[in-house]
This record gives structure tokens, sequence and C-alpha cells, in this order.
């Protein structure tokens, strides 16, 4: 590949003349955690000495929300295994390469002996992390993981990564600076998502068992059984030796696509022919359909948005005249927790078609489910076009750290 002036090949991939890639153990000393004592274990009584595990850290950070205490007596023994705010954490063993800095009320904390500490950095301490969560690094550390009892980083390849480096912090600084408007962008994103899905789970529980009338309607609601008010089919999955049962133009729905498509499924990742749905056992099932998991993920529900058949895992719910087929997907949606403690215990959770059918839902007349379920819907599509937002945002991210981190974009 042609490297254009003023840019040079390395080991990393091109990048700028000046710029110059090192190991991290040349701008950075790396040295890990330490678990306690034996036989000694932490507290969740507060002392001076927090304890900073695996379980702790996220991405960029750690969450306070859990964290346990080294014992007042115990902390001498470990009092050398201490990581502070200038330094970065990056996780070794269980979970690999979680990587972040720590937060002020957590500065000399202990440190998991499953964690390093990058310390005495000489580079942007903000460059550096955003190095060390980027594909570069991230990507060598998927390549590097030994598999044992459980998957580990060793020390000496951390101190092998290697790190592109601007000529000067002041570069490097206003790298990080980009990058970190982008993540705010994205953890601002994430908080206003999981905010409206709060929002509508606290509507869900208000509106579909009754608790709170939406204006203009009155009157009591009755309880029915969902069988009464359903008719009810199982999907079927036909040989998959015999590729003349694939590749059709039915749509056959799995749980992928269903966990994958959300609300309405239009499109599957495969496709039954003529002889396929004959053979499987399978239905159709017309557009409007509610399809529900009947194992493997538990209680997920869709709507088919065109004719379509599914496997034998899920269960095709046709509404009468007296449901609302979005009413009826808001409450299998709402009941999903409780669902999964129903199911029958084998080799994984199950229901069946009778238990589902046996399930009871308190019931306004249609013209007001019509309405609550217009509530939600629109609920949903807000939520839908804010995860759009949020997924061209972390896309963006991809692109900026690509472009900025190999000089291919220079701020300065």
């Amino acid at each position: 590949m042609e490297v254009k002036p003023g840019y040079k090949q390395t080991q990393i991939g091109v990048i700028p003349e000046d710029w110059v890639v090192k190991p991290l153990d040349s701008t950075a000393f790396v040295t890990s955690g330490k678990r306690l004592p034996l036989g000694r274990s932490l507290t969740d009584h507060k002392t001076p000495h927090p304890y900073i595990r695996v379980t702790d850290m996220r991405p960029g950070t750690v969450s306070i929300s859990d964290i346990k205490f080294v014992p007042i007596d115990v902390f001498p023994a470990i009092k050398r295994y201490r990581i502070f705010k200038i330094d970065i954490f990056i996780s070794v063993a269980g979970t690999l390469g979680i990587v972040g800095k720590i937060p002020p009320e957590l500065d000399g904390a202990n440190l998991t002996e499953n964690a390093d500490r990058i310390t005495n950095i000489t580079c942007s301490q903000n460059y550096l992390l955003h190095v060390l969560m980027s594909p570069l690094i991230q990507n060598t550390i998927d390549s590097l993981q030994t598999v044992g009892a459980q998957p580990k980083l060793a020390l000496t390849r951390i101190r092998k990564f290697n790190i592109p480096l601007p000529p000067t912090k002041a570069e490097q600084e206003a790298i990080a600076e980009a990058l970190s408007d982008a993540d705010a962008l994205i953890e601002s994103l994430e908080q206003l998502v999981a905010k409206k899905r709060q929002l509508k789970q606290g509507a869900m529980q208000e509106l579909l068992p009754g608790k709170k009338r939406l204006p203009g309607f009155s009157g009591e609601w009755e309880v029915k059984r969902l069988g009464e008010l359903t008719e009810m089919g199982s999907g079927g999955t036909p040989p998959s030796t015999n590729l003349a049962f694939y590749d059709g133009d039915i749509p056959w729905v799995s749980i992928s696509d269903m966990t994958k498509c959300g609300k309405f499924i239009s499109t599957t990742e495969r496709n039954l022919s003529t002889a396929g749905l004959t053979n499987s056992a399978a239905q159709m099932f017309p557009p409007g359909t509610v399809l529900y998991a009947m194992y493997a993920s538990l209680g997920e529900c869709s709507i088919a948005g065109v004719p379509l058949c599914s496997s034998q895992a899920i269960l095709g719910i046709k509404v009468k005249s007296s449901l609302d087929n979005e009413f009826l997907y808001h409450f299998l949606t709402s009941i999903r927790t409780r669902v999964k403690t129903m199911g029958q215990q084998g080799t994984q959770a199950n229901l069946n078609k009778g238990m589902v059918q046996d399930f009871q839902l308190r019931l306004p007349p249609r013209p007001e489910q019509t309405a609550i379920a217009a509530i939600l819907s629109d609920m949903d599509a807000e939520i839908a076009a804010l995860e759009a937002k949020l997924a061209k945002a972390r896309q963006l991210k991809q692109g900026m750290m690509q472009e900025l981190l190999t000089g291919r974009i220079r701020l300065i």
C-alpha cells in the first residue's frame, strides 16, 4: 500500500512521520494488584481503605455503588498495592481489558490482583486511556488472552503493548478531548434511553392494570383468560440436512430474529421453501400475529409484520376481535420478569401453550385498549429513535478513534 508523503509504515500501521510507536512500559510503569491475605475477606463496613474489584470496573471509570472495604487490621499487609487518580487500571482476569481511571473518591484504593495498575505515565493520561480502550489494544487483548480456568492477560504482554504517540502532549490532549466529547455524548444518550425506558415501565405498570385511566374512558374492566381471547399455534423446524427445505420466500422466525428485530418482524435470517413449511409442521401466521418465545429467550415478544412462520420455540398468538394485538404485546412485555420464574425447569426453562392460555389479564373495552397501546407504542418509537441515535454516536466514536489515534486527522 502506498504511503502518503508525511506518513510512515510501522508495526501498527501508517502513522505521521513525527509520531513514534513505543511499548507501554517505555511510557509508563505497569504493576499488579494484590489479593487479601489467606483467610481474610472484604467487608461492607466502611473503612478508610476501599477495594476495587473487577466487578466494580466500568469502561473509563469505577462504579462506587457496591464498593467493599479492606478491614483496618488487614490494610498494612497490602498497603503497597494501591491505585491513584493519576493512574489507569486494566482488568487482567475474568473479564479482560476493562480500562479506566480512578474517581477522586477512590483515590488511593486497594486494587484487586485481577487488575494491573499503569502508573508513572509520561504521556497524556487521557490520551493513553483512549488508546488502551481503542480497537488497536482491545483487539490485541482478544488475540493474546490465555484460557485456563478463566481467561488471563499476562503482565509481560501488557507492558509490550504498542502505543502510537504524537510528538507533543498538546496534540495528545487535543485528541483525548475530542474523544472525551464523543464519550460524553454517548453517555448522555445512554442516560436518556435508560430514563425513557423507566418512564415506559412506569406507564405500563399504571395503564395496563387500570391503576390509571385515560381521560374519556370509564367503566369496569373484566378479568379474562388469554385462551378465551386468542387462537394459538406452534411453529416447527424442517430437517436442516435437506437444503431444499430452506432458502425459499417464506420468512421463518427464530428466537434470534426476535431479539435482533424487536417489536415488528418483516424479514428473517432464514426463509423456508413451500416444501420446508410442509415438512416442519409449522403454520403460517398472518400479519399482526403476536409471536411469543416459549424457551431460550423466555417471554420475548414480537409482532408479525408480514405473513410468516416460526420455529417450534415460538408460539403464534392470533387475537380475536375483542383484543387489540398491540395491547396484548405490551401486556406480555410487562410480565416478562414474572414469566421467567414460571417456566417448567428442564435443560432450560420453558413454557407450553396451555400455560400461556391460562394467563389472566384485566381487559378494558377495545377502544381503551387501543388508546393505551398507542401511548405505549409512541414511547417505544421514541426509545427506538434514541437507540438509533446512540448507535450512530457509538459508530462515529469508533471512526474518530481510527482517524485520530493513527494521525490520519491531525488536530494540531
